[in-house]
């Protein structure tokens, strides 16, 4: 959970993960929908994936017991280097340095290296490390270390005055530690979705997304981008009839959400669609379930908010007859 959130807004979730999973076996018992369930809000869903499938094969090829070998670690779907490092130290007392963004800034501001970011700064700073790294106590060396740069030797507006290593640190003596790491530059793209409430005796309609690429597995409202040139009911439209098989005989609009990833910033575009004839439900893939009943459902975060507002709506409007169908 820490590889993307901090430790503040996960552990709220760590607690829900044990009780829900109190060991690997439970976890490798769980439905892919509920491993999901339980990781809605934390994003990065793959890594969620992963770790179900990790206790998958941790459960059928090592008898439920956590490898203590870093290469046997490192074979398990989402360990990579710094995981595998991380565990086999901490838990095993294994002499693996583990390098996270907390520790590459401290070691790059302690040797004052002020280069771009990159394989061949990284394998400066782990031969820094790995040349110090005591033989045994590896985990709590790791872990102090983490510490320290999450918590004094910050990306911005470092500690200095409180740090133990100031003596030592070569870009505090010369003024620049906010200037190392330099900041990576990342464009932001701006996308603009429309999506489809469709009812049905007082049921929406929602699909799973596929199995694989961003927010693989998750479950949402049926819609997508709108493409160059498209105005959006255009879009909605077009992504009704090529998902749904259906045309659209009128829209309503309804709400508009935003939402951040990484490298994309989503304008979600809500309306009540009525379609001209029922949409063929898929199993597995495609069904009708109630508003209450679709939190039960992993859903994407821009998806949650929608269903919020959907939720609030229903709260103030008066109560639609359950035989209203929403296509004619």
């Amino acid at each position: 959970m820490l590889q993307q959130t901090t430790v503040r807004a996960a552990f709220p979730y760590y607690e829900r993960w044990l009780r829900l999973f109190p060991d690997v076996n439970a976890l490798a018992r769980a439905s892919r929908q509920k491993v999901l369930r339980a990781w809605q809000g934390l994003g990065y869903y793959e890594r969620a994936r992963s770790l179900h499938d990790a206790a998958r094969i941790i459960v059928k090829k090592f008898s439920g017991r956590l490898p203590d070998d870093v290469e046997k670690l490192r074979a398990l779907p989402g360990f990579g280097p710094y995981t595998a490092a991380a565990v086999a130290s901490i838990a095993f007392d294994r002499p693996f340095p583990v390098l996270d963004a907390n520790v590459r800034r401290l070691i790059m501001r302690l040797e004052h290296l002020a280069g771009p970011l990159g394989p061949r700064t990284d394998r400066t700073v782990l031969d820094f490390l790995e040349a110090r790294l005591p033989r045994r106590g590896a985990g709590d060396f790791n872990q102090a270390l983490m510490e320290l740069g999450a918590l004094i030797c910050k990306p911005r507006n470092p500690l200095c005055l409180l740090c133990p290593l100031r003596p030592s640190c070569r870009a505090a003596k010369v003024g620049q530690q906010e200037l190392i790491p330099p900041p990576r530059k990342t464009a932001t793209k701006k996308i603009d979705a429309v999506v489809a409430i469709i009812r049905k005796d007082g049921r929406l309609l929602v699909q799973k997304r596929p199995p694989g690429g961003l927010l693989a597995d998750l479950w949402e409202f049926p819609g997508g981008k709108r493409q160059r040139g498209e105005s959006l009911e255009q879009a909605l439209r077009r992504e009704v009839r090529e998902e749904l098989g259906v045309e659209v005989v009128s829209a309503r609009p309804l709400t508009s959400v935003k939402h951040a990833y990484t490298q994309f910033l989503v304008h979600l575009h809500a309306f009540e669609v009525t379609a001209d004839q029922e949409p063929t439900l898929i199993r597995g893939r495609r069904r009708w379930v109630t508003l209450r009943g679709v939190r039960k459902y992993p859903l994407p975060s821009g998806s949650v908010r929608l269903v919020e507002f959907l939720e609030r709506t229903a709260r103030t409007e008066e109560h639609r007859p359950e035989t209203l169908r929403t296509w004619k």
